[in-house]
């Protein structure tokens, strides 16, 4: 089994295990580290399961405050679809094991019909953090916002925020902006 196959278990497993102990650092950690992995093979599936991640941890955080009364029902039908994932895994069976994730993906917006608008926004916004990691590891902006489904606007948007606030100078010299205008139209 390749090691980027290994990893993923991994990853999927831990997940697992932090979503029962709610812990939103574990979960933050390893959407980290798949987005680490993801940039090294671009595949849609690892963007997504870092997504997920880091959406679970945003969700716990507010759990109380969005009472969500089929919480335990939902862990133990996400987790069941990361399970499906991980056995097609280790049978190598890429169609499957995506098709498990998106189902995974698709339980979370399904939680409650009354937060379905706010776990999906919780998503977008994930998506966008994670887009930005992904810009910062050196793909391009175009790729990244291809890669997360997000438009280019909305990355460089958030990219633009979090550049203020790590306090950029305020001006660039001319071959810097160049190839941030290249980027932006790649």
């Amino acid at each position: 089994m390749e090691e980027e196959t290994l990893h993923t278990i991994q990853v999927l497993e831990s997940t697992k295990e932090a979503l029962i102990r709610e812990d939103t650092i574990t979960l933050k950690a390893l959407s980290n580290q798949t987005i680490h992995s993801a940039c090294a093979i671009q595949d849609a599936g690892s963007l997504t399961i870092a997504v997920l991640v880091y959406s679970l941890s945003k969700i716990i955080e507010r759990k109380d405050i969005m009472k969500i009364k089929t919480w335990q029902e939902f862990v133990e039908k996400f987790n069941s679809y990361l399970d499906s994932a991980i056995k097609a895994l280790q049978e190598n069976k890429q169609e499957k094991y995506e098709s498990h994730i998106m189902m995974a993906r698709n339980s979370l917006t399904s939680i409650s019909v009354n937060l379905k608008p706010y776990i999906q926004e919780v998503l977008r916004k994930a998506s966008i953090n994670k887009a930005s990691k992904l810009y910062e590891h050196g793909l391009s902006l175009g790729k990244t916002a291809a890669l997360l489904g997000i438009t280019q606007w909305e990355l460089t948007d958030y990219t633009g925020q979090k550049d203020h606030q790590e306090s950029v100078p305020d001006t660039l010299d001319i071959r810097k902006r160049a190839k941030m205008a290249l980027e932006f139209f790649s």
